[in-house]
């Protein structure tokens, strides 16, 4: 246990350092092509994520979970046996899939995008995907046999490599038309996973090569890791095809609602590319936390220690409800100021309450999810998946060509419930657990609108009398900090003893 809160703070630090440095990328990006050029953008990310569930994310899923499992059993010459028959796997789906997706990428952009400015970024999203497939797989096999050193370190330079390399891009060669400056990032985006494939291939033959071949050749190829592979990759397709459609229909429907195109994909380049980004800053806990879950996860399985994780996913529930309800609270009260300062763009930060909501609900969704997955139960998390994302297109389809994008955000809330919900409910099931309410949900969520609130009001306050809106967050940050520990503490949770079960639970998982 020690080995994994190890690894998910490592993680959780390489996290956050990837989502402040992708925030202020974005941030600048947008700067730089507009709000109606990041909505182009934000259509060919579909694409890319399409190739990438078709080809490569089940079988990351897989190498994740195989490589802790042998591992777990001393096995380590079978563990490089699995990540070669995945990238063997990869490239038999991957190579063709990206030239079909190239010749044909004039009626992806126009029939299935809705615009054909978007072509150009169809094109160059087929190398980044086949770098990106042997970047993940080789980053997850880390991470299944519990070294996440060398996938932290390699994910903290692209993300300093991606942003200098888009950044230099954009400024040497604009101003261009909205379809060469979509190109143009997407190049920037292959030149960072050149380097990220690159180097965790290099470091996974330099970890390897002590390693003798596994012999477990005829059920590595036929069986486990297809039977892992395919159902995970089926179900990320289909929710995949449903987000997509999703983000195409969103500035169809505010056509339809009397919106110009310019002034749509204007609206969803914002939300997007603007107002979500800034509430999954604090996100990159959440998956660290469930990169590290899975193997642990598939390796007490392995184990027949299943029972077990009860107190670990005790634990994870509490964590993340304690650390993300008081994030979103902050962002609902400061987040539009610092939003507009940031972009410069007035739009940013609208309807945030329902969204940071809907992000809260997405991250008990997400870290429930990883748990399904660890627990070997990936098609109920995929089937709980794929109803969420159903509820979304729902209401994305019904209601926003008649209420605008506050149809789309009360449709993310529906969504992360009905996603949270179904997965709570079937990890309870699976675990043997049974829901503490109160310590998971109540106390924290009680503790986070008070300081939600005293936020509010002290940031409108401040700015009112001519503070600096940067100092006045600041400030209202760390005060609600500590109005949130003091409301907790009033709640019953003291601190030390926190300290103290924690201690005593991570010598008994040591001792076990």
């Amino acid at each position: 246990m020690s080995t994994i809160m190890a690894g998910t703070l490592l993680l959780t630090a390489t996290g956050l350092f990837s989502q402040v440095v992708g925030f202020l990328y974005r941030m600048m990006v947008s700067r730089l092509i507009g709000a109606e050029t990041m909505g182009l953008y934000q259509l060919v990310m579909p694409v890319y994520s399409m190739l990438m569930s078709v080809t490569a994310v089940g079988l990351t899923v897989a190498v994740s979970t195989l490589s802790a499992r042998y591992h777990a059993l001393g096995d380590d010459g079978t563990v490089r046996l699995v990540l070669r028959r995945a990238l063997r796997c990869f490239f038999l789906l991957a190579v063709p899939l990206g030239l079909a997706v190239a010749a044909l990428s004039d009626p992806i952009s126009v029939y299935l995008l809705g615009d054909a400015r978007t072509r150009l970024g169809v094109v160059v999203m087929v190398p980044c995907m086949l770098l990106t497939g042997v970047e993940n797989l080789h980053k997850h096999c880390f991470y299944g046999i519990g070294r996440v050193r060398p996938p932290a370190a390699v994910e903290t330079a692209e993300q300093l490599i991606r942003a200098a390399a888009v950044l230099g891009l954009l400024i040497a060669l604009l101003p261009r038309s909205a379809e060469e400056t979509v190109g143009i990032i997407a190049l920037g985006m292959v030149l960072c996973e050149v380097f990220s494939a690159c180097a965790l291939t290099l470091l996974f033959r330099r970890h390897w090569r002590r390693f003798p071949p596994g012999e477990a050749e005829v059920e590595i190829g036929g069986r486990r890791l297809m039977s892992i592979a395919v159902p995970v990759g089926v179900t990320s397709l289909l929710g995949t095809l449903l987000g997509s459609a999703n983000a195409v229909l969103i500035p169809a429907k505010l056509v339809e609602g009397g919106m110009t195109l310019s002034e749509a994909m204007a609206e969803f380049g914002v939300l997007s590319g603007m107002t979500l980004p800034l509430l999954g800053l604090p996100t990159g806990f959440i998956g660290a936390l469930c990169l590290v879950m899975v193997p642990d996860l598939s390796r007490r399985t392995a184990r027949g220690d299943r029972r077990a994780a009860g107190g670990f996913l005790d634990r994870v529930m509490s964590a993340t409800s304690l650390l993300m309800a008081p994030a979103m609270a902050l962002l609902t009260a400061v987040g539009p100021t610092l939003g507009r300062a940031l972009f410069k763009d007035e739009r940013v930060g609208e309807l945030i309450a329902p969204l940071a909501a809907g992000t809260l609900l997405g991250c008990w969704q997400s870290v429930l999810s990883g748990a399904l997955n660890g627990l070997g139960l990936q098609s109920r998390a995929a089937r709980n998946a794929i109803l969420s994302d159903v509820v979304q297109l729902a209401f994305t389809y019904f209601a926003v060509a008649r209420f605008g994008l506050a149809g789309f955000a009360a449709g993310y809330v529906a969504s992360g419930l009905a996603g949270a919900g179904l997965n709570l409910a079937t990890v309870l099931r699976a675990a043997g657990l049974r829901p503490k309410w109160f310590d998971w949900f109540v106390r924290p969520l009680l503790a986070a609108v008070l300081m939600g609130l005293w936020c509010a009001l002290m940031f409108r306050v401040m700015v009112g009398a001519g503070c600096a809106w940067g100092w006045s967050a600041l400030a209202c940050t760390a005060l609600g900090l500590a109005l949130y520990a003091a409301a907790l503490l009033a709640q019953g949770l003291p601190v030390a003893a926190v300290f103290v079960r924690s201690k005593r639970y991570l010598r008994r998982r040591r001792a076990a």
